[in-house]
């Protein structure tokens, strides 16, 4: 029975030595009972002295007094069996539940004539309701002085050739300086 030490020397001859018997060790000229096809009983092996980096198990002090095991500091996780094969991972895939749905309830915008989902507000109109939204909030801090000065009182926006009745009376008043746009209906 043969036994072979290997170690890592951080000198370059010694490791070449080592290296070129490790070479000869697997192509079978130290051993000749072992030919090229043959791998013999044993392999090389790496054992590393350093500080536990990972937390220790809480120990039972009931339990006998052995030293504690080298597959007690592993942490253990659970791994496949087999591969999955082709034909599986693409059934799994492509299965009709997680393929994407075909809409019908595709509509046309009446304002705008791009596509919208029917009982959905088109993302075109909704874009310039946004803008002009911001521009009227703009208006606002402008007459008011800041965000916290609002006063208490119902909002009314007037575009151009627009006059407040009778009923708009103690509201406050937004003057925007251009004409209505179509889908921003007048309450």
């Amino acid at each position: 029975m043969a036994a072979l030490v290997v170690v890592f020397s951080p000198l370059p001859r010694l490791r070449g030595l080592l290296q070129r018997c490790w070479g000869r060790l697997e192509r079978g000229f130290l051993l000749p009972g072992f030919s090229g096809s043959q791998i013999p009983p044993w392999g090389p092996a790496l054992a590393v002295q350093a500080p536990a980096f990972l937390p220790e198990p809480v120990r039972d002090t009931t339990e006998s007094n052995e030293a504690p095991s080298f597959l007690d500091s592993i942490l253990w996780m659970a791994a496949p069996k087999k591969r999955r094969t082709i034909e599986v991972n693409r059934c799994r895939r492509r299965n009709p539940n997680k393929l994407i749905k075909v809409k019908s309830n595709i509509d046309v915008c009446p304002e705008c004539g791009n596509l919208k989902q029917k009982h959905v507000l088109c993302g075109y109109c909704y874009a310039k309701v946004k803008a002009e939204t911001r521009l009227i909030r703009l208006e606002m801090q402008k007459k008011e002085g800041g965000p916290f000065n609002a006063p208490t009182v119902e909002t009314l926006v007037i575009y151009d050739g627009e006059k407040p009745t009778e009923k708009d009376e103690g509201k406050r008043i937004i003057e925007r300086p251009r004409k209505r746009p179509s889908w921003f209906v007048q309450n």
